[in-house]
């Protein structure tokens, strides 16, 4: 029996997904990094190449983990994508690019991790969201709507599995440091402005409240969305 618990991150090779696998690692934990480009932190478990957005690709990702690595302790849904544009100008392509992975891509991962889980009656399910939802950014219809998506859906899946031990949560990312921020160019030098502690956080920021969400000091918290944007939307 394998006594380092078995976490999957989507969206590992960089960013906020990055810092969890590395996190993860760090503690002791068997990591599975699931990304578009396969690629990974060093020293994990292991890196597959899986498209989110294709159910059956995702499905048969997460049934080859398990069968081989035992039941998932943790996942963390973070593969995301931005595809910015004025509502009146989106394009369907970019409406739906960006719902197809953001919340078609979170429900296909929580889906199959969630199998194992109640199977072995313990879990963590940890979507990672986005203040935009909450403060409504001009632009992002697509992506807001993506990442609201995933309040309900958190929320639903925490009153079907609450009895099996598993918990579900959002956290919600403020400006985060990350090539998709550093895309907006001059945009993100003003960002710190707008934000009460006067900086924007790390990809570390998320990753320790993340890390705390699937420990055992959380066990009692499940259908949160918990913030973590420097006082950005003030607690959403």
């Amino acid at each position: 029996m394998n006594e380092s618990p078995l976490v999957i991150v989507t969206g590992a090779s960089r960013g906020i997904g990055r810092a969890c696998a590395e996190s993860f690692r760090d503690a002791g934990a068997r990591v599975a990094c699931l990304s578009r480009s396969g690629e990974s932190p060093d020293d994990v478990l292991l890196s597959m190449s899986v498209d989110v957005s294709d159910g059956a690709a995702v499905t048969a990702a997460l049934k080859s983990i398990v069968a081989d690595h035992g039941a998932v302790d943790t996942v963390v849904v973070n593969a995301g994508v931005t595809n910015d544009g004025l509502a009146v100008r989106m394009s369907d392509e970019q409406w739906h690019s960006v719902i197809s992975v953001n919340l078609d891509g979170a429900f296909f991962t929580a889906r199959g991790a969630l199998s194992s889980m109640i199977r072995a009656r313990r879990g963590s399910v940890i979507f990672i969201g986005s203040v935009s939802p909450f403060l409504g950014v001009a632009g992002q219809a697509n992506y807001a709507a993506a990442k609201a998506g995933l309040v309900g859906l958190a929320r639903s899946l925490a009153r079907e599995v609450a009895s099996r031990g598993i918990t579900v949560n959002v956290v919600t990312p403020g400006f985060v440091d990350t090539d998709m921020t550093a895309a907006l160019g001059d945009t993100a030098e003003a960002l710190p402005t707008m934000i009460p502690l006067g900086r924007t956080g790390q990809p570390s920021d998320i990753a320790s409240v993340v890390a705390f969400l699937a420990s055992d000091a959380a066990r009692y918290i499940t259908g949160a969305v918990i913030p973590v944007d420097g006082g950005l939307a003030m607690g959403l």
